[in-house]
């Protein structure tokens, strides 16, 4: 399509500015040609008319789409111009802080004045091994490519750092160095780069200097050329100078310095050592004074000087030295304060005795006339004789500075040199890797003779850096294969041709340099005069004839010829060179003793390349002393010769370029000077790399790419199943042009702005199709409106009609309602009114009524009134009687009792005081209640009494009122007739009044019993309720201090257990990070291990001589040996052949030194281990302890017979103890092969010297103490239950069946006996009313035996502890005394270090063995005596065994069920034990184990089976007691393993199949150790198979090390195998099709995200896993292995992922987090799968989880940086920040992330403690733990099968 289609409306451009260099705009109407105006809409808000040029009729340039905004590479942008470049490099510092950008095979370095977190060894690791296209620009991606050049193809390289001053060409070649250091695989070489490092401070004293663009600007270029061995791994270096700026040494422009050493030097002035130099203020001497400013800001000269001078001893310079080059340099100062005065015009003098002169001679140590004289004068030779002349003031003035900068420029060479020595390496060169930090393009306002020189190099660097890349876009178009015309570029070859060929400026300088009168006009006028109007390159200017203008490839730029000439000649006088050779201080001479050689660079030439990286790189400028003038060499001349030696150099490796860039001129932190920043890119050749390509197809994608990006533009008949027929389709519909584009073999090359085109193709037809889907969806709302509108009026209308009818029908309702209300209303009025009438009535006629009853009622009640107020009153007057006596008396009580009261309430409230009292004052209320309890109780019988004799009264009252009733009615039947008797009535009336009386009485006293008995019951019932009160109170106040003690003790209970956890946790802790740093240093014993053999393999190979005889032992081995001695014959013959390699050893001193430092600080990490366990184990005790005494509540009743009970019980376990013991011994006396029992450290010996000592006495006094017991306790049963002598016995009959063997039988049988005899004798005292103080005395007299023998146990256990101590504290000696001796080792050379630390061993392995047959011979006296003692108890207690069992009856014996003994079986059954003969051992460990394949055993037989068989073998040798086998089998298991894992050690099967076997080994050695620990889980069987003779605990600790090294290399090897699927399938495989789309690529080639043929996708990851997890299984692994495994492996996809994420901004999208989410659910799925989600190993994958939400998560808001900030805790802040500033939209309907937003966060993680590392370490291996797992398989049933070729082994 024609350009101008491009230009529509919304079409955004780039138009220039004065100020923003390029503006962006946007076009208002389309445009069309022939249009002179375009109407634009600045981002500002600005319209503006913009005219185009009327003869070019040049558009301007377009903007790229915003997706592009931001690449990597500025190749990749579709249209390729400068303001286009400028915006990407702006976009990308500014917004992303990335200040690296690739442009094609260019890195741009953009300096950021601020220290960024992205250099360390993380970062270096990251990039190791990637290519140069994958990760995000940087410099070690450059050096990356660099270094995998070289070691590819075999070819040398050359970095080459150009750049501005101040714009980071040091920096930038440092961190070259760094990563070559780090990557090279040795340790020692960084000490290359530290020497190179450490030169930076005193080269850059002696070569830096401030101008106006920066404070330490480097006046002269280097290269350095790192030197490689044929591993590529670096061996040394060299560094050449270039172009050093002399004349700053005399001469400085306004606000510049000299060089800083001079300033230095100055400040230091006042040290005491400098006193000499006589130096004084920088003002004070002309050198240092001209720039007027003599001090930087922020920079301190006296500590700079003191960096210097560091340097300067890092670099080996002596103090001497150093004192010599500062009395030079004071010198040059000196010298430049000389004075002339001229004579004459021709002549001058200096004054005499002049100061400054005289101070310049006592330093130089010349003579102060000869050097006066030849600073006025100078020698003119001719054919015939020779003249002195004197000279000129001017000229003297020139010659003496001349002198000083030549000084200066010898001491220069003389430092580099000697730098050069320092780095340089005796080992032969393979290959290098140069770096060039060179002066960059440069132009000021007075441009003299360096400038020419700078800008001359720039031109050759640039013209080969131009042949570079139009060579490399050529060999592109060709590879694949596509037509294609030379590109047409710049080629500033004739600026070179106007520089440097015949009659070429140089050539017309050096001429005129011979020319006896030449000046600088008459140079300037012959420059006219060749090349003004004959080169389009060279112009004058109009206002000089001492100037002359270079069109540069950069830029014009103007030269003053002033000085061209006297720089270029830089002449000294031979004469003065004289006089300061001839000096006494020695080190001056030395600086022009190779003058011949430095003057003739070329003459260095014919050693060939290598002679010539060792050169000094800047030549000694042309001085006089040759045989002839013609063989003077002027600066031009040997600077045009070093560079076309540079040039060659560079043409004969591979160039890698990084160009610097200042941002701005202030130095401030990320800040982008848009005019700056266009200067220097013009100059250093970046726009030249964008117009090349743009002059080609700059824009490239691979068939599969374009069709995923641009397959919504292709119609699904388009889609053919082969992708390239499908894009050539599809391109030839949508570009018509077909120059535009064009088809090679994997690729499509589209020309610029093409890739624009198609993405604003791709961008409309996406639109359009929103277009359509808004539409639709948008319809159907309004439809889903419109039909919910209708549905609501029908609604509303149906609902306001109902409402109507409701309303019409409730008007009627109440019409009728209220007819029939009046109806009612009516009737009720009439019948309330005749109510009221009626009611009215009827109230006055009760009234009356009332009033009349009322009258009559009053009348009779006052009569019946007074006469009860009568009886009333009298009643009263004799009760008020009473009551005021009883009140008199009741009160004077009350006051006698509240006196009393009062007195006990103080008392009481004393008491109270105390928490105590509270507990008697309870028990005592207690009491008195139950007191108070019984006098109510005692009260109620008495009124119960008194109430049953008030019945009887009143029953006898009313029989006798019956009786009289009876008489009386019988009398007045009789009155008639009884007349007579009226007397005898009388009398009875008399009678009855008495009785009457009688009764009254009676009921009077009732009635008071009755009061007193209520008041009583009244008072007891108040006192009993006080009394309840006060018990409630103390009850209550009793639970408030219980609860109060409880919480306490909660609290206390959770404290203690808070802290325990703690401490637990960081014991933990801790103990994870001792386990860390002990398997890190086995790591590197092991790797120093490996280096140690392949050296000495080399050194064999070297030596090739095979002595007769020689056997080769492993390193392995020694090592073993080294680490665990073992006092035997075999080790000494073990270490015969290793002292016969001695002399190899010796030649590698360093490694036995090392190797005794981690022995001992693997020993230091064992015990600091042990005192950790043993800590932890005392607080768990603690705790357990504390839990215990919480638990126990000692009871109040029933102590005395529990504390017998508890004595009784103790009797009998030590007596079951002792009986324990005496069995073990009588088992180990039967034993009966000698060896056994006089072997030291035989089960038997042990038994013996522990127990024996003791035995016989203690089982006295036990058997006496039981036997007490036992007979008092029986006769105390018979006298209780003398009837029942049976059950006695049939108990006893139970006690004798729970015997476990004949001596416990026997000793029962015995103490049965003594108990019948005692009881047959004592009976009848039993019987009596002392027996149970005879028990108690009994029972005391045991107690005082159990103390005496406790005081004797805690006698004899303080004086083992006293023994011990005395044993720790010669230990601690003998500690000491080592490591001293070790001290001393470390201090001797190399060679007497071995021989000392091998004289010590012998020493003390010497003293060992005679102490330890000191030992042995004490033993065998020891034993013998002991197996008399031990005849003599055998035979006594056979005599015992025998009387014992004569006294039992035939019938007992056969009742009761004694437990069986062990006898061996005399039948021939497999023991689970393997014998082999010593002869064979070799073969079993090479059929076994070298030559064993893992898949076959894996797949057919058990796992574990070599283990299984290896442990068999090793029981039969501790069965026979074979030390020396036991030894020899085990050292060649372990190092035949390490042959196997060394020889085979990449293969997951090999190594998985050995870590199994090898803990399966372990396990076994643990399992049938005898130890209980390891036996909980055995069956009886297996624990016979224990070993029995041998403790192998050290061999245990030998293979948990070789297990922990096995494991770590499964780590590495799996880490091999998975690192190169990791990021292609976890990151750029598109497992959810057509969720993330391709953005467009650049030159360089690009990893596609879309699964070609070939690459890694999720399912290959899953795939690998699955095989590693089956092959774990077959080989039968420990699950806890395996989980341990599985979790690195997951940790190292997580690290790998996200590292590689954190460097590709490509890969940080909204897609790619959903990709990622959606791999790592993949993961979580395997892992749910293989039951593995409890191993730890999804926890590892949280920081890639949280990284995948945070692409995905809204970045917008607070609130969005809150939740950010709560959900990304696994990252670190950098972490997020990186992924914040990386995120690229892949489609234009997502949007970047401002920077507002990105500081927000980093506000709200400012406070967070994380680390400030970026990535994670990959390379981290978590601590490997073996935890014990015993095996249910029975030894004697594994049978072993004929293919292992094991048939010379037997079974046992």
């Amino acid at each position: 399509m024609a350009a101008s289609e491009l230009y529509t409306k919304f079409a955004r451009v780039w138009i220039p500015d004065p100020e923003e260099v390029w503006k962006s705009a946007e076009l208002l109407k389309d445009y069309k040609p022939g249009d002179k105006v375009l109407l634009l809409h600045l981002e500002d808000g600005r319209d503006l008319e913009y005219r185009l040029d009327p003869k070019t009729k040049e558009l301007p340039h377009l903007r790229n789409p915003d997706i592009l905004v931001g690449e990597n590479d500025l190749t990749a942008l579709s249209y390729l111009h400068e303001p286009a470049v400028l915006h990407n490099l702006r976009v990308r510092f500014i917004d992303s802080k990335l200040i690296y950008t690739y442009c094609g095979i260019v890195l741009v370095a953009i300096n950021p004045y601020e220290q960024l977190p992205i250099y360390g060894e993380d970062i270096i690791n990251a990039y190791s091994g990637q290519n140069m296209g994958d990760m995000d620009p940087h410099i070690f991606a450059v050096a990356e490519e660099a270094y995998k050049q070289m070691a590819r193809d075999e070819r040398n390289q050359s970095i080459i750092v150009s750049g501005e001053s101040g714009a980071g060409k040091t920096v930038s070649a440092k961190y070259a160095m760094r990563y070559f250091a780090t990557v090279s695989g040795s340790a020692s070489e960084a000490n290359v780069e530290e020497k190179v490092l450490a030169s930076n401070p005193i080269m850059e004293s002696i070569g830096n200097a401030k101008t106006t663009r920066n404070d330490n600007s480097s006046r002269f270029g280097k290269y350095i050329e790192i030197g490689f061995d044929k591993r590529h791994r670096i061996i040394g270096a060299n560094m050449r100078t270039y172009l050093l700026e002399k004349s700053r040494v005399v001469f400085q422009a306004e606000e510049e310095r000299n060089y800083h050493i001079f300033y230095q030097l100055c400040a230091s002035a006042k040290l005491p050592e400098f006193k000499m130099l006589r130096l004084g203020d920088a003002n004070n001497f002309h050198y240092t004074k001209q720039g007027g400013s003599p001090v930087i800001e922020g920079v301190d000269d006296a500590k700079e000087m003191a960096q210097t001078r560091q340097a300067c001893t890092l670099l080996g310079i002596s103090e001497s030295y150093q004192m010599g080059i500062f009395r030079i340099l004071a010198g040059i100062l000196h010298l430049g304060n000389v004075g002339f005065m001229s004579r004459d015009s021709d002549s001058c003098t200096i004054p005499p005795k002049h100061e400054p002169l005289s101070i310049f001679c006592d330093l130089m140590a010349v003579d102060f006339e000869e050097m006066c004289h030849w600073l006025c004068h100078r020698k003119l030779a001719t054919a015939a004789e020779t003249y002195i002349k004197p000279i000129s003031k001017l000229q003297a003035t020139n010659a003496r500075d001349a002198l000083a900068k030549h000084i200066y420029a010898k001491l220069f060479n003389w430092i580099v040199d000697h730098v050069n020595q320092v780095l340089h390496s005796a080992v032969k060169q393979h290959s290098f890797i140069g770096v060039l930090d060179i002066y960059g393009f440069e132009t000021f306002e007075i441009n003299s003779f360096e400038q020419f020189c700078i800008n001359y190099a720039n031109e050759k660097l640039q013209q080969q850096f131009n042949m570079h890349v139009f060579k490399l876009e050529q060999e592109e178009y060709m590879k694949e294969q596509i037509p294609w015309t030379l590109i047409d570029f710049y080629d500033n070859q004739p600026c070179i041709n106007l520089i440097e060929s015949k009659l070429g400026i140089l050539d017309l300088l050096d001429e005129e340099c011979k020319m006896p009168k030449g000046t600088d006009d008459t140079w300037a006028q012959k420059l006219y005069n060749t090349h003004l109007n004959k080169c389009a390159l060279f112009e004058k200017p109009r206002l000089s004839n001492k100037a002359f203008i270079i069109q540069h490839f950069a830029d014009k730029v103007e030269y003053q010829c002033e000085g061209f000439l006297e720089k270029n000649k830089d002449t000294v006088f031979e004469e003065q060179i004289k006089v300061l050779k001839s000096s006494k201080f020695k080190m001056l001479p030395e600086l022009f003793q190779d003058d011949e050689k430095a003057i003739s660079p070329s003459s260095a030439t014919s050693s060939g390349r290598t002679l010539l990286t060792r050169t000094p790189a800047k030549p000694t400028k042309g001085r006089p002393g040759q045989a002839a003038k013609e063989h003077k060499k002027t600066v031009g001349h040997q600077f045009r010769n070093s560079l076309h030696l540079l040039m060659e150099t560079l043409n004969a490796t591979t160039p890698h370029y990084v160009r610097c860039i200042k941002p701005n001129d202030f130095k401030f932190p990320f800040t982008f000077d848009e005019k700056r920043a266009v200067q220097q890119l013009r100059a250093c050749g970046v726009l030249e790399t964008i117009r090349i390509s743009a002059a080609g197809f700059p824009s490239r994608w691979t068939y599969q790419e374009f069709f995923s990006r641009y397959r919504v533009l292709m119609k699904q008949k388009d889609v053919l199943s082969e992708r390239k027929q499908t894009c050539k389709n599809v391109l030839e519909k949508l570009i018509e042009d077909k120059d535009k584009y064009q088809f090679g073999k994997t690729k499509i090359f589209f020309r610029a702005g093409q890739v624009a085109y198609l993405e604003k193709l791709r961008a409309d037809k996406l639109r359009a199709a929103c277009i359509r889907i808004q539409k639709t969806i948008r319809g159907w709302l309004l439809r889903k409106k419109f039909l919910r509108m209708r549905k609501a009026a029908i609604t509303v209308q149906r609902y306001v009609r109902g409402h109507q009818a409701r309303c019409y029908a409730k008007f009627l309702r109440r019409t009728k309602a209220a007819t029939i209300i009046q109806k009612y209303w009516r009737m009720y009025v009439i019948r309330q009114r005749y109510k009221i009438w009626r009611t009215a009535t009827i109230v006055l006629q009760s009234y009356l009524r009332g009033y009349l009853a009322r009258n009559r009622y009053r009348k009779i009640l006052r009569e019946h009134k007074a006469v009860i107020i009568q009886k009333w009153v009298r009643g009263w007057l004799a009760r008020t009687y009473y009551k005021r006596s009883m009140h008199a008396i009741i009160y004077l009580q009350c006051c006698f009792r509240r006196m009393m009261a009062k007195r006990e309430l103080k008392k009481l409230k004393i008491e109270a005081r105390s928490v105590e009292r509270y507990k008697k004052l309870h028990i005592g209320m207690e009491n008195k209640i139950m007191q108070l309890q019984r006098k109510v109780d005692e009260q109620n019988k008495d009124y119960k009494c008194l109430m049953e004799k008030l019945t009887n009264l009143e029953g006898i009252y009313n029989s006798e009122t019956e009786k009289l009733r009876s008489d009386l009615e019988r009398l007045q039947l009789s009155e008639e007739e009884a007349k007579i008797a009226t007397g005898r009535v009388l009398s009875l009336q008399e009678e009855i009044a008495k009785l009457r009386k009688d009764l009254e009485q009676t009921q009077c006293e009732k009635k008071s019993i009755e009061e007193c008995a209520d008041r009583y019951k009244q008072e007891t019932e108040q006192l009993v309720s006080n009394l309840k009160e006060e018990n409630t109170l103390l009850k209550q106040e009793k639970e408030a201090l219980n609860h109060l003690i409880v919480e306490q003790a909660k609290e206390m209970t959770e404290t203690m257990e808070k802290k325990l956890i703690e401490e637990t946790k960081q014991l933990e802790l801790d103990l994870n990070d001792e386990r860390l740093r002990y398997q890190n240093l086995l790591n590197e014993f092991s790797r120093l291990e490996e280096r140690y053999d392949d050296l000495k393999e080399e050194m064999t190979l070297m030596v090739n001589v095979p002595k007769p005889g020689h056997r080769r032992t492993d390193s392995t081995h020694s090592s073993n040996e080294s680490e665990y001695t073992f006092s035997s014959e075999i080790a000494e013959t073990e270490d015969i052949p290793s002292r016969t390699e001695e002399p190899s050893e010796k030649k590698v001193p360093l490694d036995m030194s090392l190797f005794l430092k981690l022995q001992k600080r693997v020993t230091e990490l064992e015990q600091e281990k042990q005192v950790m366990q043993d800590e932890l184990d005392r607080k768990e005790e603690q705790v357990l302890r504390s839990k215990a005494k919480e638990e126990e509540r000692p009871q109040i009743r029933g102590a005395e017979l529990e504390y017998e009970s508890l004595k009784r019980q103790e009797l009998e376990s030590e007596n079951k103890k002792l009986k324990n013991e005496l069995n073990e011994l009588r088992k180990a006396l039967s034993e009966k092969s000698a060896p056994e029992v006089t072997a030291p450290g035989a089960p038997a010996y042990r038994v013996l010297m522990e127990q024996l000592t003791s035995v016989s006495e203690e089982l006295d006094v036990r058997k006496e103490e039981v036997l007490i017991l036992r007979s008092q306790l029986v006769s105390q049963k018979e006298a209780i239950q003398p009837k029942n002598t049976m059950t006695d016995s049939t108990i006893l009959l139970e006690d004798v069946q729970k015997m476990k063997d004949k001596g416990e039988i026997a000793q029962a049988y015995i103490g049965l006996k003594e108990t019948n005899r005692s009881s047959a004798m004592d009976g009848h005292e039993l019987n009596e009313d002392g027996e149970l103080l005879l028990v108690y005395e009994g029972l005391k007299q045991a107690n005082r035996l159990l103390e005496s023998q406790l005081q004797s146990q805690k006698r004899s256990h303080e004086n083992e502890a006293e023994a011990l101590r005395g044993e720790i504290q010669s230990l601690k000696e003998e500690n000491n005394r080592q490591q001293q001796l070790l001290a001393q080792n470390l201090q001797l050379p190399p060679e007497a270090r071995i021989e000392a630390s091998l004289q010590h061993e012998i020493t003390r392995l010497t003293n060992e063995n005679l102490d330890l047959m000191e030992q042995l011979e004490k033993q065998d006296k020891t034993v013998r005596k002991l197996k008399k003692q031990l005849k003599v108890f055998a035979k006594k207690i056979g005599e015992l065994e025998v009387g014992q069992m004569e006294n039992i009856s035939p019938g007992q014996i056969i009742d009761e069920p004694i437990r069986p003994v062990n006898i061996p079986r005399k039948e021939k059954d497999f023991q689970g034990m393997l014998e082999y003969k010593k002869e064979d051992e070799q073969k079993l460990v090479k059929n076994l184990i070298l030559e064993l394949k893992p898949r076959g055993v894996a797949v057919n037989l058990i796992p574990g089976l070599p283990a299984y068989i290896l442990f068999m073998c090793v029981r039969h040798a501790d069965y026979l007691n074979d030390d020396q086998k036991v030894r020899s089998l085990l050292t060649s298991t372990i190092n035949s393993i390490k042959k196997v894992l060394k020889k085979r050690g990449d293969d997951f099967e090999t190594v998985s199949f050995w870590l199994s076997n090898t803990c399966r080994f372990l396990h076994c050695l643990k399992q049938y150790s005898g130890e209980e620990g390891f036996m909980k889980h055995n069956t009886s069987r297996q624990n016979e198979h224990c070993l029995t003779n041998f403790d192998l605990a050290e061999y245990r600790q030998v293979l948990s090390d070789l297990a922990i090294q096995i494991y770590q290399q499964l780590v590495r090897v799996l880490e091999n195998i998975l690192q190169p699927m990791i990021v292609s399938g976890m990151l750029e495989h598109e497992t959810i099709q057509g969720v993330s789309g391709v953005k467009p690529t650049g030159l360089r080639k690009r990893t596609s995200s879309i699964a070609d043929e070939g690459t890694y996708t999720l399912d290959s990851i899953l795939r690998q896993l699955n095989s590693f997890h089956s092959v774990m299984c077959q080989h039968g692994m420990d699950p806890e292995l395996i989980k341990q495994v599985v979790k690195q492996m997951f940790y190292i996809v997580g690290a790998v992922t996200l590292n590689n994420l954190l460097l590709r901004k490509d890969m940080c999208s909204w897609s790619k987090g959903m990709q990622i989410r959606y791999n790592v659910s993949q993961l979580e799925e395997w892992l749910r799968d293989k039951n593995l989600m409890n191993s730890g190993a999804k926890e590892t994958l949280e920081p890639l989880i949280q990284a995948a939400q945070l692409l995905q998560v809204k970045k917008k808001t607070d609130d969005d940086a809150e939740a950010i900030c709560s959900m990304c805790n696994a990252l670190t802040t950098a972490q997020i920040v990186k992924v914040l500033n990386l995120y690229t939209p892949v489609n234009e309907f997502e949007e970047r992330v401002s920077v507002s937003f990105i500081r927000t966060i980093q506000m709200r993680l400012r406070d967070r403690k994380d680390s400030p590392q970026l990535l994670m370490d990959a390379k981290h291996i978590f601590p490997v733990t073996f935890p014990f797992n015993p095996s249910s398989l029975a030894l004697e049933t594994i049978q072993i099968p004929a293919s292992l070729g094991l048939g010379f082994i037997s079974r046992v």
